[in-house]
Parts: C-alpha cells; structure tokens; sequence
C-alpha cells in the first residue's frame, strides 16, 4: 500500500475512530490501580533493613510466576507500543485521541501487575528489574507495517492478551491476582473490540487489500513479549499448564476474530483476495494439526508424571 492509499484510508476511517472512541469511552469504567494491590503484606528488602527475596515467599507455583513475569514484561515495553501506534495512525483528530487514550489506559497495567508482584513477593524483584531493562532497551519494532496490517495484528495481540491475562489470573490460585487480572483483561477486550471493528471498516473499504493483511498478520503472528529473555522456554511452560497454548490461540483468538469479520463468507473478491483466503484456510487447518499433537504429547507427559508419582 502506497503511502498516498495509507492516507486516503486514514481518511475513510477516521469517522469510524471517532464513533469507536465514544463508544470506548462510554463502555470504559474508571479504576483505581491500588485499589487492587494488598498493601498490608508488603515489608522491605534487605537495603531498608528488611529481608532478602526468597522464593520460599512466594505463594505461587513455578508456572503461575512465569506467567506472570511474561504478562507484566510485555506490558512494560508500552512506549515502544505507543511509538509504533503513534507512527501509524498520527497524533491529529480522532487517531490520535484514541493513541493517547490507549496509551493511558494500558500503562495502568504494569503499574499494578508490578506492585502485586512486589509486595506479595511472588517473583525475584532483582531479576524482574533486570529483564524489564534488558526488554525495555531491545523495545518493539513492527517494521513500518502498513496500517491494514497494523489493524489486523493488534486486534489479535489484544484478544490474546485478554485471553492470557485472563488465564493466568486464574491459573494463579489466588483471589487477589485473579481480581487484578481480571479487571486489567476487560482493558484488553475493549481495546481489541475498538481495533476488531476498524478491520471490520476496512474490509468494507478496501476488502482485498485488509484480507491479505489478516492473512499476513495470522500466519506471521507473533507476541510482542517474544524478545523477552528466555521467552521460547518460558513459552513452552505457559503452554504445558493451558495458560496459553495453540490450541487457545486457535480457537479463543484467531477463530473469534475471523468469525466476526465473517472472513469466509465475503463475496465478491478478486483473484488475490481470494488466494489470501485459501492462504489462511490451509494454515489454520495447520495449526489445528499443531494443536491436537501438542495436546497429545502433553497428556502423555501428564500421565507418564502421574504414574512416577504414584510408584
């Protein structure tokens, strides 16, 4: 998409901004951070004359503190996020409101996953601090998508966001992390409803060309969390307990959207509209395939560690 299209669609769709951000701003409920934050466990750490961390105070399991820490450090990276948003959509009219009004709103969430974690101790502080800088230094980078893709990829990352916090919040085995995570995923619905209807416009406006991007941003899909340390094992441990595995991003994220749009039911598409189809309908049968063997494997895992345990 050529840069003079970029700007005409920019102009098309900014009367569906301005009707999405009102009705974000009416759906939206104003919360309070430290209303969800159990102040009273909080004590110092070694430098304040308190006690160091140790992992024997944490009441989290392994994986619910992995999650976590993967949750809070994707989050942390907000204004690599704000500058790629900012770059794509501008700073004027009804775009850049909703830039600015996203960014508000999804920098509570850090704020408040980090405070949690700290004052429950449920995950090492000294290494927490020590992956946000290095994450914060790598940043996010969308190379320069062009806007369709840009629409496409955040309506995905924020369901599977939503679906992730969610997960974990309940994966955690503690009431107050799933209040917290819980209200933090509402933020992430309404966000991705904002984006999912913009795509919706846009395959109104121009059906071919935000196809293909959809197709593009399904098979290429990536978290932006992917260049946090460790992140591919951290992965596979998330997905071992169900938090987030293939599966869930199948049929909780990608199949909802695709739904909604109605992606195969549109007529009236030309010869590449119809190939990216064709595209997308193989590589979800695809990882459908992934999903069933990777369910497998892990039952088997399962059991082989559930006859260990019992002999």
């Amino acid at each position: 998409m050529t840069i003079l299209d970029s700007t005409r669609l920019l102009l098309d769709l900014e009367p569906v901004v301005a009707e999405n951000l009102d009705r974000h701003l009416g759906a939206a409920k104003d919360w309070m951070p430290h209303e969800y934050i159990p102040w009273s466990l909080g004590r110092d750490f070694a430098d304040l004359g308190g006690q160091a961390w140790d992992p024997e105070q944490s009441a989290l399991s392994p994986a619910a503190r992995t999650a976590l820490e993967v949750n809070l450090l994707t989050e942390d990276n907000l204004p690599s996020y704000h500058r790629e948003i900012e770059r794509a959509f501008g700073r004027e009219g009804a775009w850049g409101t909703w830039v600015h009004r996203w960014t508000a709103e999804e920098a509570r969430h850090a704020y408040c996953i980090r405070d949690y974690l700290l004052v429950t101790r449920g995950v090492d502080p000294d290494e927490l601090e020590q992956a946000r800088m290095k994450v914060m230094q790598s940043g996010f980078d969308s190379a320069e998508k062009p806007i369709l893709h840009v629409l496409a990829y955040v309506s995905f990352q924020e369901l599977a966001t939503r679906v992730s916090h969610r997960n974990t919040g309940r994966f955690a085995g503690d009431p107050v992390a799933e209040k917290l995570l819980t209200r933090v995923s509402t933020d992430e619905n309404l966000h991705m409803v904002f984006y999912r209807n913009l795509t919706s416009a846009a395959l109104e406006i121009a059906p071919t060309a935000t196809l293909r991007a959809i197709t593009d941003e399904v098979v290429g899909f990536a978290m932006p969390g992917v260049i946090i340390p460790g992140f591919t094992r951290k992965a596979v441990q998330i997905a071992h307990t169900g938090i987030y595995d293939l599966r869930v991003h199948h049929d909780e994220v990608v199949w909802p959207l695709l739904r909604h749009w109605k992606v195969f039911e549109l007529e009236g598409l030309d010869a590449e509209g119809e190939q990216a189809r064709t595209e997308l309908a193989t590589f979800l049968g695809r990882i459908d395939a992934q999903a069933v063997r990777f369910e497998e494997q892990r039952e088997r895992a399962r059991a082989r560690a559930a006859a260990d345990g019992g002999s």
